[in-house]
């Protein structure tokens, strides 16, 4: 079944997120290993080098904080699924980096709030 105009607009508006994320980050000196790594677990938005740690980075966009803000949406769930996601990376790479889980709230406006260490 083809995707309805809402999830286009979904997909849409994340993958403007996701880049403007990344031009964020590249400006804080990071190097970008991996877009959109996806797994059995499910996709990272981002994955980064930064200095001597490997971000995983889920990217939240929104255009209304009408459900709350981004980062809220980051539950539980999702948490564990970037643990698992991370996992699978290293066994990939055959290396177990030191590093962390992040969250990128994208707004309407276009700014961006990054918490590093969002969770373990």
């Amino acid at each position: 079944m083809p995707d309805s105009p809402q999830d286009v607009h979904k997909k849409v508006l994340g993958r403007k997120g996701e880049k403007l994320v990344e031009e964020y980050l590249k400006k804080q000196g990071c190097k970008i290993l991996k877009r959109n790594f996806r797994t059995p677990f499910g996709e990272a938005d981002l994955i980064v080098e930064d200095k001597d740690e490997v971000a995983f980075v889920e990217v939240k966009t929104r255009t209304s904080d009408k459900y709350g803000l981004p980062a809220e949406a980051v539950g539980k769930t999702k948490r564990e699924r970037y643990r698992q996601i991370a996992k699978f990376y290293w066994l990939k790479t055959g290396e177990e980096p030191n590093a962390r889980f992040d969250v990128a709230e994208v707004f309407a406006d276009g700014s961006i709030e990054y918490t590093k260490h969002a969770f373990m």
